[in-house]
């Protein structure tokens, strides 16, 4: 499960494509040491944080969040990141298994 639950919303683990020609989701991808992560694409290049920018959007249209909401964690720099979404974490969860095919 790339999410983790927490009272206040959800942390989500992602990894990232900057100037991937389109703003999507792409599913769960399972990493080599067995991390799950939310496979994000993004048309933004990876500078000045307009890739973060990108997905921080994208992460909040697809989950029915506002904006704001939406913070990154960790790994501004890196292609793998940790959103916080803060809301309702098990309505936040059901709608990201939802988008992904996954089951809980």
């Amino acid at each position: 499960m790339p999410c983790r639950i927490r009272q206040d919303g959800i942390e989500v683990r992602v990894r990232v494509t900057p100037r991937g020609g389109r703003d999507a989701i792409e599913g769960i991808e399972s990493l080599s040491d067995g991390t799950e992560v939310l496979k994000v694409r993004v048309r933004a290049v990876p500078e000045g944080g307009a890739a973060n920018e990108a997905v921080r959007k994208l992460l909040a249209k697809a989950l029915g969040a506002s904006g704001s909401s939406v913070s990154i964690l960790a790994g501004a720099t890196a292609r793998l990141k940790t959103f916080f979404i803060e809301g309702e974490a098990q309505l936040l969860a059901a709608r990201l298994f939802a988008l992904t095919g996954q089951k809980r």
